[in-house]
C-alpha cells in the first residue's frame, strides 16, 4: 500500500521533469557556496561504462528550479520538489526552510542514498569533517537533534496561546494559558539555537517531521 502511494507520487513528479538542453555543467569554485549547491551521484550501466549524475540548483533561481546533467550536459530540470529517473532507479529532491531536506539516490531495488556534495561546497566541507571525526560529528547531530525537539515542547505551548487570542478562536473554543512562559531573551535563544541546529541537521541531509517540525515555524 505504501509502496503503491509512493510510486504515485514519485510519478506525478516525475511528469514535472523538462527536457535538457544539453548546456555544460560549470565547474564548482569556492566562491560558489553563497549561490549555488552541486550533488553528484556516481553510476554504472550494465555495459560497466560509468555515469555521472550531477544536480545543480542556483540559490537565485526562478521558481525553485534544479536541473540535472548526464557525464556533464544538461539532461532534464524540474520545479522543487523533484523526482528525476535514471539509471535503475530515481533522483529524489526536495527542500525546506534551511536548505535541501533531501537529495537522495533510490534504486528501484534496495535501500536509498544520499548524494554526495561538492567536496567545496559548505555541505562538502561537513561530510569531510564527519568522515574525519565521526564521534565528534554523532554527538553533534545528536544536540542538533536534541534541540529542536526542545524548541518543539517549548515553543509549541506558546504558539498555541497566541492563536487562541484571536477573537473568533477565543469566542468559539476559548483560550489557552500555556504552561510554558519564557522572557523575550529566552526565546531569541530557542530562536538562536533552532536555526543554528536546524542547519545543521540540513548540512547533513537529515529531516524528521517531528524533530524539524519547529523550524517551519521560526522560519515564518
Amino acid at each position: 500500500m505504501f509502496r503503491f502511494i509512493r510510486r504515485r507520487k514519485q510519478l506525478k513528479k516525475i511528469k514535472k521533469v523538462k527536457e535538457g538542453d544539453g548546456h555544460l555543467l560549470k565547474p564548482y569554485r569556492f566562491w560558489h557556496i553563497l549561490t549555488r549547491s552541486v550533488f553528484y551521484l556516481k553510476l554504472k550501466d550494465e555495459q560497466d561504462e560509468k555515469l555521472i549524475y550531477a544536480i545543480n540548483y542556483s540559490y537565485w533561481a526562478d521558481d525553485y528550479e534544479v536541473d540535472l546533467y548526464r557525464n556533464g550536459k544538461h539532461v532534464a530540470s524540474s520545479k522543487l520538489p523533484a523526482t528525476f529517473p535514471v539509471y535503475d532507479g530515481v533522483i529524489e529532491m526536495a527542500i525546506g526552510s534551511y536548505g535541501f531536506s533531501r537529495a537522495h539516490y533510490v534504486p528501484n531495488h534496495g535501500e536509498s542514498d544520499p548524494l554526495l556534495p561538492d567536496r567545496q561546497s559548505v555541505r562538502g566541507l561537513r561530510l569531510r569533517f564527519h568522515k574525519r571525526f565521526k564521534k565528534i560529528s554523532t554527538v553533534i547531530g545528536i544536540i542538533a537533534a536534541l534541540t529542536l525537539l526542545a524548541s518543539v515542547f517549548l515553543s509549541l505551548p506558546q504558539l498555541i496561546e497566541y492563536l487562541s487570542q484571536i477573537p473568533w478562536i477565543e469566542e468559539n473554543i476559548g483560550t489557552f494559558v500555556s504552561p510554558v512562559s519564557l522572557p523575550g531573551w529566552a526565546n531569541v535563544t530557542i530562536i538562536t539555537a533552532g536555526i543554528l541546529a536546524a542547519t545543521e541537521r540540513a548540512l547533513m541531509l537529515r529531516s524528521h517531521w517531528l524533530i524539524d517540525m519547529e523550524t517551519s515555524y521560526w522560519d515564518h
